[in-house]
């Protein structure tokens, strides 16, 4: 990118937080910082009360008119919330059918039973409605992030589900989600699906924004946005986008390339 980025976005967990926890104070007084130099976007697998539990109630001291360029896409971009008016409004929802949903729900119970991967000692539900995408966490929504990587440390679990739950739902799209679940939308809908939709809907062209993310890797769900030619900075955890972030926020604060 030659010049600075008019839009910087983010993948949520285990990039802007570790995995379904709040923001850390210094990621949080840097979120609140970057809002005041540039556009944000957040996008994840996860539901819009994760967003607010994550990431929007930790935001001290922030304006309306700083979280008026705050995007938030849950369910990789298939909804889409903006600040309007002192309050989070829904501009668009890609539901699935109650026919999708149901299809979608016995296809990933029924593989998971058959692989051995429907655990009973769980943190919370398994499967989970969105509305928007179905999703499947092998440990529950609520794990501790050490049950998570212990599950799964080389996504073999993950991968193999994903690719079987396809193969039963052609007309639905299944995809990796974080480090044990799995998501299920319409088909054709990923995180580059979401930057598109985000360009046309801001009019920041995708050669001006720049993408964050934890799992930029071939079979990771931040993939599809580094396909799509977005550029992007890979991290390995909230340390480091939050390193990355205080070299970068100072050059957009003083506007130089």
């Amino acid at each position: 990118m030659t010049s600075l980025p008019r839009l910087v976005a983010f993948d949520l967990d285990d990039t802007l937080a570790a995995s379904k926890s709040p923001l850390d104070p210094r990621m949080a007084a840097l979120m609140v910082r970057l809002l005041g130099a540039v556009e944000v976007c957040v996008i994840s697998g996860g539901q819009i009360a994760q967003f607010h539990m994550q990431l929007i109630d930790n935001l001290d001291n922030v304006s309306d008119e700083a979280l008026a360029g705050l995007h938030l896409m849950p369910t990789c971009g298939t909804q889409y919330y903006r600040h309007i008016e002192g309050s989070w409004t829904q501009i668009y929802a890609e539901l699935l059918t109650d026919a999708e949903k149901a299809s979608a729900l016995i296809a990933v119970e029924a593989t998971a039973r058959e692989l051995g991967y429907w655990e009973s000692d769980t943190w919370g539900p398994i499967l989970e409605d969105r509305g928007s995408q179905i999703t499947f966490s092998a440990l529950g929504q609520a794990a501790p992030v050490a049950a998570k990587t212990a599950w799964d440390p080389s996504g073999e679990k993950k991968n193999t589900l994903r690719e079987a739950v396809q193969a039963l739902l052609p007309d639905l799209e299944v995809r990796s989600g974080g480090s044990t679940s799995v998501d299920i939308t319409r088909r054709g809908i990923d995180k580059a699906y979401g930057m598109n939709k985000l360009a046309a809907l801001t009019g920041v062209s995708l050669d001006e924004m720049l993408f964050v993310g934890d799992r930029l890797d071939e079979n990771g769900n931040d993939y599809p946005v580094k396909v799509l030619g977005v550029e992007c900075v890979a991290v390995g955890g909230w340390e480091d986008t939050a390193a990355f972030l205080e070299t970068l926020i100072p050059r957009l604060e003083a506007g130089a390339v």
